[in-house]
């Protein structure tokens, strides 16, 4: 009789601190993960290159020896959509913003709760994992098809690049049109309630998605602002009414 053996999801866990490198892949490797650790950005790419598959996702300190966690997550992004909770010590808001704008799809300030920071990964991996065919769904607005089942925007014929996060923004927006959504609103949609204190990181996944999905950013027309109350996604702009960009 043949036995399947289901393969735990691999995880790369980027940290110069070997205590909390080590007690954080021990704590993974116990709820399920497969954790390869890693103390700077050469051994980051010494593991992506050994990997038999991509991870389905990465644990990325800020503050590394020599190439520190922004520019590495730079590097990534120019290859690959693959999901970075970041993590940084000073637990600054500058340094929250400067990793969502990078392209972080998630951010922990330390010290953390593991179980927190494992609940944020599975999150951000069920929303990587590619959906069933049945379940698939399309949008189309404007020269742009997205196609829900592989997690993939095109626009004619072209694949456009898009982050976890910036996905997971656009597929909230397409599903709720010309529906003002507050930033509340927006978080509780694409995190299933796991809420961010700071709302600016909803305006720089805005600002990200707006540089690959309008003509000119500074005037967008499918995400419009909505002054003191969050944004609006406008599938067909210009068929009626205004707001502020």
């Amino acid at each position: 009789m043949r036995m399947s053996m289901t393969r735990k999801p691999a995880v790369l866990v980027v940290d110069d601190d070997p205590e909390l490198r080590a007690l954080l892949c021990d704590y993974l490797h116990e709820n399920g993960l497969a954790p390869t650790p890693a103390a700077d950005g050469a051994a980051l790419w010494r593991a992506l290159g050994a990997l038999p598959e991509p991870p389905a996702a990465l644990v990325l300190d800020l503050m590394l020896p020599g190439e520190d966690g922004l520019s590495l997550l730079r590097r990534l992004r120019v290859q690959t959509d693959l999901p970075v909770l970041m993590l940084s010590a000073r637990g600054d808001e500058m340094d929250r913003i400067i990793g969502l704008e990078v392209g972080a799809d998630d951010y922990m300030a330390k010290p953390f709760n593991p179980r927190e920071l494992l609940a944020r990964l599975r999150a951000l991996m069920r929303r990587r994992a590619p959906a069933a065919p049945e379940s698939a769904v399309q949008f189309t607005f404007g020269p742009f098809r997205l196609d829900c089942g592989a997690r993939v925007l095109w626009r004619d014929g072209e694949e456009i690049t898009l982050t976890t996060a910036e996905y997971d923004l656009l597929e909230a927006f397409l599903a709720h049109p010309r529906r003002g959504l507050s930033r509340d609103q927006l978080i509780e949609l694409i995190r299933g309630g796991a809420r961010d204190p700071f709302d600016r990181s909803i305006d720089n996944r805005v600002t990200r998605l707006r540089r690959k999905i309008e003509e000119d950013p500074t005037h967008p027309r499918f995400i419009r602002t909505l002054r003191g109350a969050g944004y609006l996604f406008d599938p067909e702009p210009g068929s009626g009414g205004s707001s502020a960009p």
